[in-house]
């Protein structure tokens, strides 16, 4: 018979691990929060909420005929809109410090060339997103308002919604963000054996036309957002095959290592 004492201590051993990292998620997550928080309420005492929304409404009110503004339909959208971009804001500035706890939080678990391989990952997909939303709206922003008005009729006065607003420019930040990212996927398939160099160098043609369709959908129809969007998913296509061959090779496994030495000798 078993002894009931040894199956609790047994339970015991195996359940202490599992809140104890429970107790780490949940230390990392309010961190993260706080990052967030004192992010947001810098924000908040300067600029301003008032300050933010103007500044992320600036490409299209400098498009804008003369002596026209954005409008509020809704009675609360004077409050609630401006407070929605402090939170955005606050969190893309905080955004390094939500995934460094996430990364604290997994490294242990990893091996080290495990590491060698997230780490970079987690650095460069940041730093790509920004470059994406920041190309947004430095650069097709500009573009597409100007596209747009040239074809609005002298007989209609633009004033768009700063709701309908907020939500076109979150939706092509997140479009230009994700559509960065593009080398980081190439990589991770790459380096996970799915695909391989060669396959990936032979689906170019392939991925051009699929650019242009994700272009087409996720963007306004309008071929300057468009082109805008494909033109540097297809570079940067080209960009995640060259790293990806850089990435495999200082990220093997020391066993992997090991086989390609042996199997060269």
């Amino acid at each position: 018979m078993s002894d009931p004492s040894k199956k609790d201590d047994e339970l015991a051993g195996s359940e202490q691990p599992f809140v104890q990292h429970l107790i780490e998620l949940r230390d990392r997550l309010v961190k993260a929060t706080i990052a967030i928080v004192v992010v947001a309420v810098a924000l908040a005492l300067y600029p301003g909420p008032s300050a933010l929304y103007d500044l992320l409404a600036a490409p299209l009110v400098s498009h804008l005929p003369a002596g026209s503004t954005l409008i509020a339909t809704s009675v609360i959208s004077p409050f609630m809109v401006p407070l929605k971009v402090l939170m955005m804001a606050a969190l893309l500035i905080a955004l390094p410090v939500v995934l460094y706890q996430i990364w604290a939080f997994v490294a242990p678990g990893l091996y080290s060339h495990e590491k060698k391989l997230v780490m970079p990952l987690v650095v460069s997909s940041t730093v790509l997103f920004f470059l994406g939303v920041a190309f947004c709206y430095f650069f097709v922003f500009g573009r597409v308002f100007a596209f747009i008005q040239s074809f609005a009729p002298k007989s209609i006065t633009a004033s768009p919604d700063i709701e309908a607003y907020l939500s076109f420019v979150l939706s092509m930040f997140l479009a230009f963000g994700l559509a960065f990212e593009v080398p980081v996927v190439v990589v991770v398939l790459a380096r996970m054996g799915i695909f391989s160099i060669e396959k990936l160098k032979e689906f170019r043609g392939y991925f051009v036309v699929l650019a242009f369709i994700i272009a087409a959908i996720v963007t306004p129809p309008d071929v300057v957002s468009q082109l805008a969007l494909a033109i540097p998913m297809v570079a940067l296509y080209e960009i995640g095959i060259i790293a990806a061959q850089v990435f495999i090779k200082h990220t093997k496994a020391p066993d992997d290592e090991a086989k390609t030495s042996t199997s060269s000798s």
